[in-house]
């Protein structure tokens, strides 16, 4: 069984209209949403093996919360340039590609990619939005990533920041 969380990047700063859009960081509610959605991801008991995320500094820095709260290091996150808003097509590439001896896995990016990729997954409901800090979990009956395909995996978590769950 191979399982992966795709964490959407928490809200973004618009303040400096200067900055390039793969450099915004994190805007006041996106550094108190991360850790907040990361603690509930760690309170469930998921044990995850690896993080990749987008190159963008919005998702990098969500990224970095979940790193502290699950107690990983920095030699367990992969940073991936394909992930900067990436459709369901390369997402599903990225995650074919994931070191064989991880099973369970964060991967963090974009709208509208992950919600797309949320509802090519086997569910049974649509999402119309993954929100800022929206974390939607899969699993798929496979032993090799490279098997991993969008559409046979069963959509297992839907969380997000006003859910309060």
């Amino acid at each position: 069984m191979k399982t992966v969380y795709l964490v959407r990047h928490a809200k973004s700063s618009w303040a400096d209209p200067s900055l390039k859009d793969h450099d915004r960081p994190l805007n006041s509610r996106g550094k108190k949403d991360a850790p907040k959605m990361a603690a509930r991801l760690a309170q469930s008991g998921i044990k995850v093996d690896g993080i990749v995320t987008s190159s963008a500094k919005r998702a990098r820095h969500t990224a970095r919360a979940f790193v502290e709260a699950l107690g990983l290091s920095k030699s367990q996150v992969v940073k991936e340039k394909k992930l900067y808003h990436a459709g369901p097509k390369t997402i599903q590439k990225v995650i074919r590609e994931l070191p064989k001896d991880w099973d369970t896995v964060l991967v963090f990016g974009h709208n509208p990619g992950f919600t797309e990729a949320a509802n090519a997954m086997e569910h049974d409901d649509y999402i119309g939005n993954v929100p800022t800090t929206g974390i939607v979990g899969c699993t798929l009956k496979t032993k090799k990533w490279s098997k991993w395909k969008l559409a046979e995996a069963k959509r297992i978590d839907f969380l997000y920041p006003k859910d309060d769950k």
